[in-house]
């Protein structure tokens, strides 16, 4: 759980995303959630100076789609970064380790397999409110964090 405002950055250090595509790859579960995830990310992007029409945005049924949603985008589409944006709650069955297992390895293996990066924004909390916390709460929001990831990574990859 994070113990920091998760929206804090300093923008004097972000490169200008102006000249980049991005695109965001949202989980329909927890709506939420992962519309206010959403939400930071597109600020935060339009704030280091990405352009409206250059953020692409799909939608996918839950966490477990993403790697499939990102895998097409990132296939598809001429982006430069790629934000896979979810929510995953534990609940009384082991379910919560295979969703939260599956994901993570499979965002892992499309930044082994693609030349693109594709940012990890997929919180895994204990509970709703610790997603809520994470997502816009006291503790910012995680979608600032990936955005501001995504910018960084997209730099990195013109090198």
């Amino acid at each position: 759980m994070a113990t920091t405002n998760l929206s804090h950055y300093d923008k004097a250090t972000i490169p200008n995303a102006k000249n980049f595509r991005f695109g965001i790859v949202v989980s329909e579960w927890n709506p939420e959630i992962t519309e206010s995830l959403y939400k930071g990310a597109e600020q935060a992007l339009l704030e280091n100076g990405a352009i409206k029409q250059n953020i692409i945005r799909w939608n996918v049924p839950g966490s477990f789609e993403l790697i499939y949603g990102c895998k097409k985008m990132l296939e598809t589409q001429n982006i430069n970064a790629v934000i896979a944006i979810g929510n995953v709650i534990q609940g009384e069955t082991k379910h919560f380790d295979f969703v939260c297992e599956g994901v993570t390895q499979g965002i892992k293996d499309l930044n082994i397999k693609y030349d693109v990066p594709t940012i990890f924004c997929v919180l895994t909390d204990n509970t709703k409110e610790q997603s809520i916390e994470r997502s816009g709460g006291k503790h910012g929001n995680k979608g600032i964090e990936c955005a501001i990831a995504a910018i960084k990574m997209a730099a990195l990859r013109e090198f």
